[in-house]
């Protein structure tokens, strides 16, 4: 690979790296590392399926994780020098992924990557940018706030006993019934 310079500290040039099979070039300075589009589509390839959406999503905003300084900065492509494009990824607190729209490599800012691996999402990276799975994640978060403020309003015992009644009622062919008398 040809060593190019960092999009995060421009004045440090990115070495040669290999994370779990895949060639990476990587910053010694702010320890980001720049996954170019051909190295991470071969292997892809390679890798097992991803989990399902929502066990991902679910493990994402379970994960607590401390964003990298660099995150909220801007950055060029080290390889086309295209402004990065970002995605939110969101565990707590969240993280922007970032993608360069012309050639399609990725930025994982220090400590991304390893959180990516922990979720699931370091196979199927292209899968954060989209707006089906933004829009999942948005669902979750507000179902995930949901159940907590009923829990803070009812208490544990009484909230866990109306949580598993709504189960028994959408599940239940006259549920809807159920429902409407209460």
């Amino acid at each position: 690979m040809i060593a190019v310079q960092c999009p995060k500290d421009r004045g440090t040039l990115l070495t040669s790296q290999n994370l779990l099979g895949l060639q990476v070039k990587h910053c010694s300075v702010c320890q980001g590392n720049w996954i170019p589009p051909e190295m991470y589509r071969e292997w892809q390839q390679q890798q097992p399926a991803a989990a399902e959406s929502v066990e991902m999503i679910d493990r994402a905003l379970n994960t607590e994780y401390v964003p990298s300084s660099t995150d909220m900065k801007a950055a060029l492509c080290p390889d086309c020098h295209c402004y990065l494009a970002r995605a939110k990824v969101s565990v707590q607190p969240p993280f922007y992924l970032e993608r360069c729209p012309n050639c399609r490599g990725f930025w994982c800012d220090r400590g991304e990557w390893e959180v990516l691996q922990k979720i699931g999402l370091h196979v199927e990276l292209e899968r954060v940018f989209s707006t089906d799975w933004q829009n999942q994640v948005r669902e979750r978060e507000q179902a995930v706030q949901e159940r907590r403020a009923t829990i803070d309003k009812l208490g544990f015992d009484l909230a866990t006993r109306v949580f598993d009644l709504a189960e028994a009622l959408e599940q239940h062919p006259n549920g809807d019934f159920g429902v409407a008398y209460l």
